[in-house]
């Protein structure tokens, strides 16, 4: 069995952009190379910042999670979001999901995470945010 994930972030205003975006790479370099990364993807779409990646168990993401620079960004997404949403599900297969399938499985079985400046969507629990994105199929970056 592998473990799936896809995040879903919204910056609530531009000024954040340079951090985010500094704070995104160190964790993408750091989630590549963690032990028992599959694989990732990472694209930008409806205005928001996706993730998608599989993970060997749980015990793998949850040290990736919990270390090193995303344990160094988790608490800013707080301030700088103004819509956070993740799911997670396991499925036979390492193989990675496209993004309509994520999508829909965030949409069906994710939940939001905590913002301190939330949107009108976020407070109403839409998980995908207050434009859902017509769906742009990404390459496997592992």
């Amino acid at each position: 069995m592998a473990l799936i994930a896809v995040t879903r972030l919204r910056l609530r205003h531009w000024r954040f952009v340079f951090p985010f975006t500094w704070h995104t790479l160190r964790s993408y370099s750091q989630c590549r190379a963690a032990e028992g990364n599959l694989a990732t993807v990472a694209r930008r779409a409806d205005g928001a910042y996706w993730t998608l990646t599989v993970w060997r168990d749980k015990a793998a993401m949850r040290a990736f999670m919990s270390s090193g620079a995303h344990r160094e960004a988790m608490p800013r997404l707080q301030h700088w979001c103004d819509e956070a949403s993740l799911g997670q599900w396991e499925q036979d297969s390492p193989v990675l999901p496209n993004w309509a399938d994520a999508e829909d499985r965030l949409s069906t079985e994710g939940r939001l995470s905590a913002v301190k400046h939330p949107s009108p969507a976020h407070v109403a629990g839409a998980t995908l945010g207050s434009s859902p994105t017509a769906i742009v199929e990404s390459h496997r970056a592992s």
